[in-house]
């Protein structure tokens, strides 16, 4: 029978994975593909972090206590890719803010402080960092004070470094991930088509005569049938509508071509359209169905590429 690696305070030795995506997927996008910014290609992220895992567990000692995915977003909203590999096992998603510039904020103070806490509180005994930047060696530094070997994993560059001399100096082994290894996971993104600019409102309805809308029956007063079609349309489109104006059209982009929703997007469709009707639908799935609907007609009608429609 094996015998366990254990660590300096009695407990079987585990390791953690700390990843900054931006300094990942950066560097991985100029070796394979001269990429200078993230939306010229596309990641599979949960198949590169399946790789990753199993790659640490061929060379460190120990179990894997978890990975740590740390990205950003704007106003720390997950994009849809980001709300995918929060579900993943063995995986937390940690986000800093996205500016309007596309510069990461805070992302470096949360790998920092989780490098510190998962070493002071003696909750491993190796950590594996993949990341380059200078402002990590005093984490690397305290964490190795503790007692916490420190393994530095960085991208091949296409050319020099990508990685802080100092960062390198101060991990405890040093190992380049090769672009064969990367290049699985890395696809370029399609030439977006150009889209035609928003019409305004009062292009959308120039004369045309606008039919008052059905009111929502009160609470508490649901026919059997459930609630009536175009109302549950019409906050399908309005939930969409607030999900392009918070998201982004790149993240509602991700979404297309359609008409399956992720589950977790599913889910949350359905939450918030309950709250804006007042009452539930999950007795009424033909209403999830137009719910569906006026999702999808309101992101193609942004899109541009026509609507399509449940059988009724």
């Amino acid at each position: 029978m094996a015998i366990p690696d254990f660590g300096a305070h009695g407990i079987a030795a585990k390791y953690a994975v700390l990843v900054d995506v931006g300094y990942l997927y950066a560097a991985a996008g100029e070796v394979l593909l001269g990429a200078k910014e993230r939306k010229e290609y596309r990641v599979s992220a949960d198949e590169l972090i399946q790789a990753l895992q199993k790659h640490a567990l061929e060379r460190i000692p120990g179990e894997l206590l978890r990975i740590y995915w740390y990205d950003a977003a704007r106003d720390r909203v997950p994009t849809v890719d980001q709300r995918v590999i929060a579900q993943l096992p063995w995986v937390k998603v940690r986000l800093g803010n996205l500016n309007a510039r596309g510069q990461q904020k805070g992302v470096d103070a949360q790998i920092r402080s989780d490098l510190e806490a998962l070493a002071r509180h003696h909750a491993v005994s190796d950590t594996v960092l993949i990341a380059g930047d200078e402002d990590m060696v005093p984490a690397v530094e305290a964490a190795q004070a503790y007692g916490v070997r420190v393994h530095l994993w960085g991208v091949e560059p296409p050319f020099g470094t990508n990685q802080a001399e100092r960062l390198v100096w101060e991990s405890d082994t040093v190992e380049i991930i090769g672009a064969d290894f990367l290049r699985p996971f890395f696809t370029r993104a399609p030439v977006p088509v150009p889209v035609p600019p928003a019409p305004s409102p009062a292009q959308v309805f120039a004369g045309r005569t606008v039919k008052p809308v059905p009111k929502a029956p009160p609470a508490g007063q649901l026919t059997k049938l459930g609630p009536g079609r175009p109302r549950v349309e019409e906050v399908g489109e309005h939930v969409a509508q607030k999900w392009i104006l918070t998201r982004g059209r790149d993240n509602i982009r991700d979404l297309l071509p359609g008409p399956i929703l992720p589950t977790v997007i599913d889910t949350e469709l359905l939450i918030e359209a309950e709250k804006e009707l007042g009452h539930s639908l999950r007795p009424f799935p033909e209403a999830r169905v137009w719910l569906r609907d006026g999702f999808w007609a309101r992101v193609y009608r942004e899109f541009d590429l026509g609507v399509g429609i449940s059988s009724k």
